[in-house]
């Protein structure tokens, strides 16, 4: 070949400069929020696909966690160096929605670019959240979840309970720790992660069926308020602080908290509440007891609970600014992104709920369900019945300042500063006042 292209004289060395060229694959940069383990994943996903075909090449890179990845885009989008896919938690919805002019809508992307997409095929609580009024998905469902309880099944045993049996209610929570730590099985009874935001007041409403806010909680525009200080959020709120007092909880922090899941990973705590997708750290960090799984608490007084909890995670957000062919590129990999079969395997090895109805009724065939008991439990919390204005989520703008109001509350209570009722009044002004700010910054 190189003798050919020698004898060719002129002719034979532009066709040699140019063959690179025609062998080269488009580039199609995808910024994640995820590290370890689930890293590691995700980034195996990205050389599959890139094994598939030879067209394109999808770069997976970190940026940190989801509020640290969302502040770089934003820098990168204004310099015009963004990348084509970005992962946005479901809080940076209504940012992600206002940013005009800066993002490519799923629902366009593949429409423009001759795939076959079909919203119907995600579970309807999914698409729900990452759509618009008028029913078109704006970003591309990856790692959804929803909090569910873990509890120690040999503390259970050795306090005299029965370890298959999950409690359903706030007052079983209080009941079962106060037995288990009487019994000295454990040395309190739970921790929970995100207690004054996603559990303690967004799942929360969400499970009782209560706004929390105006225009079907941020879904029917910018002007609307929030309304969390409800009498729910007000008697949970309350008993937290009461049993932070009596050692039956143990706050571990604001968000994930650095001390929620080792103490439960050590046996200091009996029961612990976080995302579904920390079931794979869960199950791999238990020190030496069996983990049993259940749903979020509810308090049994309130007719209708449980509705139904809302979801967490990410989406894959398209930014604008790219060429076609790169958009062809995006639109093949999310495509193959939400197969059946890939979908599958990631719910299976994380913990993430099954986006798609294909992905887990493949889990099913497969067996997944029946050999990993209580694996379905977040999928069965969430779909309980279908979404209402209350629980089919929320969206509101700068819901991460919002959150970081909430956690600074809580605390107050925590310290006996403030009542329930006051902290949760007073996180309802401030937030109301970020809401303003938001819908001035983006009218």
């Amino acid at each position: 070949m190189l003798k050919a292209l020698l004898a060719g004289g002129t002719a034979g060395l532009a066709l040699l400069a140019s063959a690179p060229a025609a062998f080269a694959q488009t580039e199609i940069h995808w910024w994640h929020s995820m590290g370890g383990a689930l890293g590691e994943r995700l980034v195996e996903i990205a050389d599959d696909f890139n094994a598939s075909q030879s067209d394109y090449v999808v770069v997976p890179s970190y940026r940190g966690e989801y509020e640290e990845s969302l502040v770089n885009t934003i820098a990168a989008f204004r310099a015009g160096e963004q990348p084509h896919i970005v992962q946005v938690y479901e809080v940076g919805t209504g940012t992600m929605m206002a940013a005009r002019g800066a993002v490519y809508p799923v629902y366009q992307l593949m429409a423009d670019h001759g795939s076959n997409f079909d919203p119907s095929a995600y579970l309807p609580v999914v698409t729900g959240y990452y759509t618009d009024t008028d029913g078109n998905m704006l970003s591309m469902p990856f790692n959804s979840s929803t909090p569910i309880l873990y509890y120690n099944k040999d503390a259970f045993a050795a306090a005299g309970l029965d370890p298959e049996t999950a409690p359903a209610t706030w007052g079983d929570i209080e009941t079962f720790s106060q037995q288990i730590i009487d019994s000295g099985a454990a040395q309190c009874g739970f921790t929970m992660a995100y207690t004054a935001t996603w559990l303690g007041t967004e799942n929360l409403s969400a499970l009782h069926n209560l706004p929390y806010g105006t225009l079907e909680n941020g879904f029917g525009g910018l002007s609307s308020e929030l309304t969390f200080n409800h009498e729910i959020a007000e008697r949970l709120w309350t008993k937290l602080a009461e049993w932070q007092d009596a050692g039956i909880y143990n706050y571990g922090g604001t968000a994930g908290g650095p001390d929620n899941a080792p103490k439960f990973y050590s046996g200091e705590c009996a029961m612990y509440m976080n995302s579904s997708a920390s079931r794979a750290g869960v199950l791999a960090n238990a020190d030496g007891f069996e983990v049993g799984f259940g749903m979020l608490p509810v308090f049994a007084d309130v007719d209708g609970a449980p509705q139904n909890s809302i979801i967490g995670g990410a989406t894959l957000w398209t930014l604008a600014g790219h060429e076609d062919v790169e958009y062809e590129g995006v639109a093949e990999f999310l495509n193959y992104l939400s197969s059946a079969e890939v979908q599958a395997a990631w719910h299976q090895a994380t913990g993430y709920l099954p986006v798609t109805l294909a992905a887990y009724e493949l889990s099913q065939e497969q067996g997944y369900y029946d050999a990993n008991p209580g694996s379905d439990i977040a999928i069965r919390q969430i779909n309980l019945n279908a979404p209402t204005e209350n629980s089919k989520g929320l969206r509101f703008g700068n819901m991460p300042q919002i959150r970081t109001v909430l956690d600074e509350e809580f605390q107050a209570v925590l310290s006996g500063d403030k009542t329930a009722q006051q902290a949760l009044d007073s996180a309802v002004e401030r937030g109301n006042q970020i809401l303003r700010e938001f819908e001035a910054a983006n009218q």
